[in-house]
C-alpha cells in the first residue's frame, strides 16, 4: 500500500507566514489547502506554486461560522482527509485604549479569536477520522508581553494561547496536539510598510539576535510542530522570536561593551 499523502488546512495563506507554511508543507510532500479572506490573493499564491495537483485555493472570512463549514468540507472532500490546521489569519488595530472602538475591538477578537475556535471545532473531528493530526495556531510576542498600542491585538493573541493549551488538553484523547507559535518582529511585507527606520532600529536592539525574524524561519517550526518529528509535544507556546519575549533591559550597552572586550 502507499504511503498515505497528508495533507494541511493554512489559513490567511495569501501571504507572509501563511503562504511561507503552505510552501514549506509542499516541500514536505504534503497537500496543502490555502484558505484567505482575499480571494485574488490566494488564487495567485497558488498560481506562484504552480503545483495545482496538490494544492486547493479557499476563500473564507474565518470569522463566520458558515464560511469555516465549508471550506473545511471543501478540503476534506478534495483531498480526504487533513492532518494539520494552521490557524494563521488574523488582523490588528494599533490604537490607544480609549480609542478603540467596540467595533474594531470586536473585529479583531473575532478573526484572531473566535476563527481558531471555530476552525478548531470543524477540523478536529476531521482528523480524529484519520487517526489524529497537529493543530498550530500562531499568537504573538504581542500576546506574552503587554505593549502600547496593541490592547485589542494583544489580548486575542494571549487568549488565543490559552484556546491552544485548552485544545491540547481536550482533543489528547482524539490523537490530536496542539501548539502555538508566537513570533516575534518578522520581516514580512506589512512591516516593510509601516515599520520607520526608527522602529526597526529600536527592535533590533531589543532583540538579542539583533534582526528581524524570516517568514521561512517561522515556518520551519510551524511545520515542524505538525509533523512526527514533534510527537510529543503538545500544549506549548513557542516563541520564535531572536530572544525578544527573554530579554530585559540594557541589551544595547551590553553588546556594545561585549564588542569592546
Amino acid at each position: 500500500m502507499p504511503p498515505v499523502t497528508k495533507v494541511a488546512l493554512v489559513t490567511g495563506a495569501g501571504r507572509g507566514i501563511g503562504l511561507a507554511t503552505a510552501r514549506r508543507f509542499l516541500q514536505e510532500g504534503w497537500n496543502v489547502a490555502l484558505l484567505d479572506v482575499d480571494p485574488k490573493l490566494v488564487a495567485a499564491a497558488l498560481g506562484d506554486i504552480g503545483q495545482p495537483d496538490r494544492t486547493l485555493a479557499l476563500h473564507a472570512d474565518v470569522s463566520r461560522e458558515d464560511d469555516v463549514a465549508a471550506a473545511t468540507a471543501a478540503a476534506r472532500d478534495r483531498f480526504g482527509r487533513l492532518d494539520a490546521l494552521v490557524n494563521n489569519a488574523g488582523v490588528a488595530v494599533f490604537k490607544p485604549l480609549l480609542e478603540t472602538t467596540t467595533e474594531e475591538w470586536s473585529r479583531v477578537l473575532g478573526v484572531n479569536l473566535t476563527g481558531p475556535f471555530l476552525l478548531i471545532r470543524a477540523v478536529a473531528p476531521v482528523m480524529a477520522e484519520g487517526g489524529g493530526g497537529a493543530i498550530v495556531n500562531i499568537t504573538s510576542i504581542s500576546g506574552l508581553r503587554a505593549s502600547t498600542l496593541r490592547v485589542a491585538y494583544g489580548t486575542s493573541k494571549a487568549a488565543l494561547a490559552h484556546l491552544t493549551k485548552q485544545a491540547a488538553v481536550e482533543l489528547a484523547s482524539l490523537g490530536i496536539r496542539v501548539n502555538a507559535v508566537a513570533p516575534g518582529p518578522v520581516d514580512t511585507a506589512m512591516a516593510k510598510a509601516v515599520h520607520t527606520p526608527d522602529i526597526r532600529a529600536a527592535y533590533h536592539d531589543a532583540i538579542p539576535l539583533n534582526r528581524y525574524g524570516l517568514e521561512t524561519e517561522l515556518a520551519e517550526m510551524i511545520v515542524f510542530l505538525c509533523t512526527e518529528r514533534a510527537s510529543y509535544v503538545t500544549g506549548q507556546v513557542i516563541a520564535v522570536d531572536g530572544g525578544f519575549e527573554a530579554t530585559g533591559i540594557g541589551l544595547p550597552s551590553l553588546r556594545d561593551a561585549r564588542r569592546n572586550l
